[in-house]
């Protein structure tokens, strides 16, 4: 790990709350408020599930207030994804609230950490409680990056809900390990959807894998398009104007969505009106030159704070931390603007890794380099 995502790492763990690093500090003009009349929405099928959905779909794990989520079904958006871990179950009943009365017009999705299949099941009974429905449109295994996380008996759980009409469709998500775990499930024919991180930062592999899922009838739904959003940086920091330019997230946003043969929905996190109405003009234009432009500028600037889930670093932290995971919920905090559910993130590694502190580290590194150990 180079030195400047090395202190990335130290510095940000104790990072507090921070504001939307999306927003600029100063008050802006609000423009209208859109209506559904307004946008003209584009529709994909997820595979061969047939379920037809908005190219811009609703992430709902960083939203608090239910308004939002009920403005975007009123807009028009079609696919709305939750998980039962998000804001420890909150997240989901926010979102149950909101969507209650819509539940035949919109595709929903949920999620299980469960680690054996009574496990999954429970989260399953939960979130169908918390959302106020009898069944899920897709039921996701969350946060998988290996074929062996993906156990017979976490299987079983999707296909004895799938029996018992309590979902319609499995998936698997993914933040890390796509190129080897993708087309293993692109072959599995329990998997009907796939639900990957994929952003302009991430290697070509990424894309070939989820070319190759596409082709195999797999539905393909994407996270993480904003490549961590932005960091808080200060109006007096040279990179400001840069990082702050206008149409940075968009831009984001159409270059995941840009093939619709391969991504059938992106699903962006989405905190207020200002951000749904914003992702929403993704759907207006396509994916262009000065977008490229803007975002080869923008990837020299985050290469060294930002992961791209290559799996190079893998061991080698000393104290045995999973670098990856470590930067990811280190995005939550210092690019989206999101602590508590940083925190909820770490809490849920290991004990051994949650005790560690990563100062200690340096300060025995600099105490070797000056001899004093």
């Amino acid at each position: 790990m180079d030195s400047s995502r090395r202190n990335f790492l130290v510095a940000g763990i104790g990072l507090p709350a921070l504001a939307s690093a999306s927003r600029s500090a100063s008050p802006q003009p609000q423009a209208p408020a859109k209506r559904a009349s307004d946008i003209q929405f584009e529709y994909r099928t997820l595979g061969k599930t047939g379920l037809k959905v908005t190219a811009v779909a609703f992430g709902c794990m960083v939203t608090s207030d239910g308004s939002v989520v009920e403005r975007g079904a009123d807009l028009g958006i079609t696919y709305f994804d939750t998980a039962h871990s998000y804001q420890q179950g909150n997240n989901e009943r926010m979102v149950g609230a909101a969507l209650k009365g819509k539940r035949n017009s919109i595709t929903l999705s949920s999620k299980t950490h469960g680690l054996t299949r009574q496990d999954a099941l429970n989260d399953l009974d939960a979130s169908l409680k918390s959302l106020q429905t009898d069944h899920l449109d897709i039921w996701y295994l969350h946060a998988k990056s290996k074929p062996e996380e993906v156990t017979d008996d976490l299987i079983d759980a999707q296909q004895t809900a799938r029996k018992a009409g309590k979902i319609r469709f499995a998936g698997v998500s993914t933040h890390a390990g796509q190129p080897v775990l993708i087309p293993w499930l692109a072959k599995n024919p329990n998997v009907d959807v796939i639900l990957s991180a994929y952003n302009f930062t991430l290697e070509p592999g990424v894309t070939a894998a989820l070319e190759q899922a596409a082709a195999a009838g797999k539905g393909v739904a994407v996270i993480k398009v904003m490549a961590g959003g932005f960091r808080s940086i200060k109006p007096g920091d040279p990179a400001y104007a840069k990082l702050k330019q206008d149409g940075g997230l968009l831009a984001a946003l159409k270059w995941a969505m840009r093939n619709p043969k391969v991504v059938h929905t992106a699903v962006p996190s989405i905190t207020d009106n200002d951000q749904l109405e914003e992702n929403l003009t993704a759907m207006q234009k396509p994916f262009g030159p000065a977008e490229e432009k803007l975002l080869a500028e923008r990837l020299e600037l985050i290469r060294p704070l930002y992961c791209r889930t290559c799996g190079k670093c893998d061991g080698d932290c000393r104290q045995g931390l999973p670098v990856a995971d470590m930067l990811r919920i280190l995005t939550y905090a210092d690019g989206y603007g999101q602590f508590p559910l940083a925190r909820e993130r770490f809490l849920e590694l290991a004990p051994a890794h949650t005790s560690v502190k990563c100062a200690d580290c340096r300060a025995a590194r600099s105490s070797a380099r000056t001899g004093s150990m």
